[in-house]
């Protein structure tokens, strides 16, 4: 099995180019900067590693439109490895990151800059999520009615717990 999760900030905003040929992709290519994990010592700053990404087609499209230097995303992918020979003539060779699923990893507040679009966290808990194909499309969540001041609701006697809508 060849799957990768990532959570980092952009070390810069994305590269996008457009393929040529008969049905034009667009092709975005990050760097994601991923702390590691560990203990620090005294007076030693955190320690890094730099994970290129490469997402294709719409995932592509949506890095363009929402993706900028600094932020915090999670990336979901596979790690492909290359080769090239460079103008010297040495063999250079590469790990990426094939996106196949990406979305914000910061809330609203702690993003500021980046056209409002955030997601909370990995765990599906009230953000967007991108996934390859799928259009996005941000959501938002009204304050039900009967809420408490603590953000919970009350749910009258007689309710069965089967029947309430939980994904």
């Amino acid at each position: 099995m060849n799957k990768v999760i990532l959570m980092g900030r952009l070390t810069r905003d994305p590269e996008v180019r457009y393929s040529q040929g008969e049905r034009q992709m667009a092709i975005a290519r990050y760097t994601l900067a991923v702390d590691r994990r560990g203990r620090r010592d005294a007076g030693q700053d955190a320690q890094a590693d730099f994970i290129r990404c490469v997402a294709f087609d719409r995932a592509a499209e949506f890095t363009e439109k929402y993706f900028r230097q600094g932020m915090r995303v999670l990336v979901e992918g596979r790690i492909q490895t290359g080769s090239y020979q460079d103008k010297d003539g040495k063999t250079v060779y590469t790990t990426d990151v094939i996106v196949e699923n990406q979305e914000f990893a910061d809330s609203k507040g702690a993003s500021a800059g980046n056209d409002g679009f955030a997601n909370q966290s990995y765990g599906n808990q009230g953000g967007q999520r991108y996934s390859g194909g799928q259009s996005y499309q941000p959501q938002s969540r009204p304050a039900p009615s009967s809420a408490l001041a603590d953000g919970f609701m009350n749910i009258p006697d007689g309710v069965d717990d089967e029947g309430l809508p939980f994904n």
